[in-house]
């Protein structure tokens, strides 16, 4: 448990209409089902609620950024400094003229593929298979099916570390292969996407075709991040995992998924260092047999316990235990 600040950014800042949380637990609220409290969780209640908070935030203070949690591993000694999670008031939904579709980050990806389709509007349904929020899909640029966030995108608004807004273009964002150029403290809240006209049937069977691939291809009634490593140049991640022979491969409760080895799941009760220890070995295995270094994918965050180790350390103190 990490000591309360809550009742001291209360003070500072009397005008909050969030939900202001002490130790809260990231576990819940994660997809692996894994990790250590944040030790404060603010919930803001709009983007001007959430300027506000970070304008009085003293400089000093850590801050991170959360969405619904599918693309993330909390470390078991939790997340010090404060954790933002926006909700409700990022949730809305506008369809506007010239085929756009305007969302708050908050948006699951599945929400904004469905309100395409009801307005008839072309070019997101691949968003029907990638799991989480705009703001993740707007951070890590998500694609799939051939199409990504930039094929798409037309702007986004975000909040910087000092509570200024910003509106951006889609050339402002930097995007290339699952990354954006814009600073990692700054916070999307809203997104403005464009497509072509199309019709609502037809759209409503390209995301069927995606859904159904997804359940035939993915272990998404597990408990996991999706996919675990970005697919390095001229290679395909699993495919590397596959041939070094992880398919299966276990560590404590986490074990590589079956069905797709791209995919770290939680299926004994495992721990955040399991999940993070899975990941590091089977990048030393795949660099082993292949020479090839996998990036993760997947966020980590927060600290381990006491006197433990992250990163590549794992995968080597494992290595000496055997």
């Amino acid at each position: 448990m990490f000591a309360d600040i809550t009742a001291e950014l209360k003070t500072a800042m009397p005008e909050l209409r969030g939900k202001l949380s002490a130790n809260a637990s990231l576990a819940d609220v994660t997809w692996f089902r894994v990790g250590g409290p944040a030790q404060a969780l603010f919930m803001p209640a709009d983007e001007a609620d959430l300027a506000y908070f970070l304008q009085r935030l003293a400089p000093d203070t850590p801050v991170q950024v959360i969405g619904l949690g599918s693309n993330l591993l909390v470390r078991d000694g939790g997340v010090p400094g404060v954790v933002i999670r926006l909700g409700r008031g990022f949730s809305e939904i506008k369809a506007e003229e010239d085929h756009r579709l305007r969302v708050g980050t908050a948006v699951p990806d599945v929400k904004v593929a469905r309100a395409a389709a009801d307005a008839g509007i072309t070019g997101l349904a691949f968003y029907r298979g990638i799991p989480g929020a705009i703001g993740g899909a707007l951070r890590m640029n998500a694609g799939a099916h051939g199409r990504e966030t930039k094929d798409c995108l037309l702007g986004a608004r975000a909040v910087d570390r000092s509570g200024a807004i910003h509106v951006l273009s889609l050339a402002d964002m930097g995007f290339t292969y699952r990354h954006c150029g814009i600073p990692k403290d700054w916070i999307f809240t809203e997104a403005t996407f464009a497509g072509e006209p199309g019709d609502p049937a037809e759209i409503l069977k390209e995301m069927d075709a995606v859904a159904e691939y997804r359940e035939k291809n993915q272990p998404i009634k597990e408990r996991t991040g999706g996919s675990t490593f970005k697919n390095p140049p001229g290679h395909s991640a699993w495919k590397l995992v596959d041939q070094a022979g992880c398919r299966g491969f276990r560590v404590g409760g986490a074990k590589v998924s079956e069905m797709h080895c791209n995919f770290l799941i939680n299926d004994r009760q495992a721990s955040g260092e399991d999940v993070e220890t899975l990941g590091e070995t089977v990048r030393a295995r795949v660099r082993e047999t292949s020479g090839v270094t996998l990036d993760w994918e997947i966020i980590r965050l927060g600290l381990p316990k006491p006197g433990r180790p992250i990163g590549e350390a794992l995968a080597a103190e494992r290595a000496d235990q055997n």
